[in-house]
């Protein structure tokens, strides 16, 4: 009977919601989706971050570009000027709520039965990821658990603490020599560090183990791009567009494959 009711109720309120469709310019325009915005925010962080590694981006330029783009995902908004709405639908909409809540209130906990002390009616809501200090003690609670090292080692990474970052990723290669997420990240480091040698060894070991990982290939023809190995690097980036379309470095690829192109003459 509760389930008729409560039934009932959203679909009349589904209906007075909708009624101010048919009438032209009764109803506010949809805003703009905040998390678009956030998102496209936040996948630009991530080139920058790239164009960084690639060397492809002067720091002071890096650093204002980083803040502005942090700044914009988090702005508000200025609002516009909605059209008008009818009152009555907001109103008749209320009601239907606050009646749909009360009976939500009153029914539920009888219908859900008996629970464990301290346990929620509905479940729980997932958290947050956990935090830097959480991850450090994880580590340091489970020194030979690889995926609880590599987390730290990229939490590590992703605030600036490269040198940290290292030491935690040979930590994982002492366990796990062919361990493909420390070498990528190690290489990652190397590169920026400037020990190009280290990192191509490292890179080189990943695509014995693995010739199509996205990560090592990016990697690989960063190195030669930089070597002015043009040649190298438009066989590593060829393999990698196909494999990693969607990788975060794509983007960033694209122009400088195709100047390693024009520069071999390949049009």
């Amino acid at each position: 009977m509760t389930a008729l009711v409560f039934l009932a109720l959203a679909l009349a309120g589904g209906v007075l919601a909708l009624r101010p469709l048919a009438r032209p310019g009764a109803w506010p325009a949809e805003p703009a989706d905040e998390r678009d915005e956030v998102a496209r925010a936040v996948s630009s962080l991530r080139d920058l971050e790239f164009a960084r590694a690639a060397g492809t981006i002067a720091p002071e330029d890096h650093a204002r570009l980083r803040a502005a783009l942090e700044r914009g995902a988090f702005v508000e908004p200025i609002p516009g000027a909605p059209a008008t709405a009818p009152i009555r639908t907001f109103v008749v909409a209320a009601l239907l709520c606050g009646a749909a809540a009360v009976l939500v209130v009153l029914a539920l906990p009888r219908e859900v039965g008996d629970r464990a002390p301290g346990a929620t009616i509905t479940g729980t809501v997932p958290a947050a990821g956990p935090s830097l200090v959480e991850l450090e003690a994880r580590a340091k609670a489970e020194p030979r658990d690889i995926p609880s090292q590599l987390a730290l080692a990229d939490a590590y990474l992703r605030t600036g603490r490269a040198g940290d970052a290292a030491g935690v990723y040979r930590a994982v290669l002492a366990l796990d020599r062919d361990n493909v997420p420390a070498l990528n990240g190690l290489a990652v480091i190397l590169e920026l560090a400037g020990e190009r040698d280290g990192a191509q060894i490292a890179v080189d070991r990943v695509l014995a183990l693995r010739p199509r990982d996205a990560d090592a290939l990016f990697m690989q023809g960063l190195i030669r791009y930089k070597k002015e190995d043009w040649r190298g690097a438009v066989d590593a980036w060829t393999v990698f567009l196909e494999v990693g379309e969607f990788h975060p470095a794509a983007d960033m690829v694209r122009p400088l494959y195709g100047e390693a192109r024009r520069r071999l003459g390949g049009g």
